[in-house]
């Protein structure tokens, strides 16, 4: 899929929601469009079709949306909606913030007190894995929660973002465990370095296929 078809694809979604304000909702139909008809354009090229052709039958396949605009032209539900939805939202992912940060600071502080205790190392870096966790919940929360200049990135995707760094988060905690158990350095790479891969694999790939949230 070129970055030309990609920006065929979401000049004509733009030119569908032109009436429509901004909002989150908007957003996510926005990108949920998006999505199907990527994935119906790759199917139908799969079967044949020319790239242009693909897209017109893309375009047929959405059926009439005029339903769904009009739906999301009515500022004043639409308005009481958003508010709804991103007050809840932000709540949500504020606890989280508060919730991710005591974690970091227990797994810290308690892995700093087990250093003056002059216990074995392996004792010492076990109280980081709460750190871990609480990383992976820090990076769901703060992608999740709406502001002035971005829209909230989708529950779903954030929960791969968290996903990829908590993995690599747990490949470095697996890494320091492994080589303070041993005393061996290749035992404490060779710990780390399957979840390290998985986690920059997935970081990556996300990378790559996000899209913009920023407010128009």
């Amino acid at each position: 899929m070129t970055d030309a078809l990609d920006r065929k694809i979401e000049t004509y979604i733009n030119h569908l929601f032109k009436n429509v304000g901004s909002s989150q909702e908007a957003y996510e139909m926005k990108e949920e469009l998006f999505s199907n008809m990527k994935e119906k354009i790759s199917d139908y090229k799969s079967r044949g079709l020319e790239e242009d052709q693909a897209f017109k039958e893309a375009k047929a396949s959405l059926g009439d949306l005029s339903g769904l605009i009009e739906d999301l032209q009515r500022s004043s539900q639409e308005e009481a909606k958003h508010n709804m939805y991103s007050s809840k939202s932000a709540r949500i992912s504020k606890v989280g913030i508060v919730a991710s940060a005591v974690l970091i600071l227990f797994g810290t502080l308690t892995s700093l007190m087990l250093v003056f205790m002059d216990l074995e190392s392996v004792s010492v870096v076990g109280p980081n894995i709460f750190t871990v966790s609480g990383g992976a919940l820090l990076v769901y929360s703060i992608l999740t929660i709406e502001t002035t200049k971005r829209y909230a990135m989708h529950q779903g995707r954030a929960a791969l973002y968290a996903l990829a760094v908590g993995t690599m988060l747990f490949a470095v905690f697996v890494g320091f465990s492994a080589g303070a158990a041993t005393g061996e350095m290749f035992i404490a790479i060779s710990s780390l370095m399957v979840f390290l891969i998985a986690g920059f694999a997935l970081w990556l790939g996300l990378l790559l296929s996000g899209r913009s949230r920023k407010k128009q």
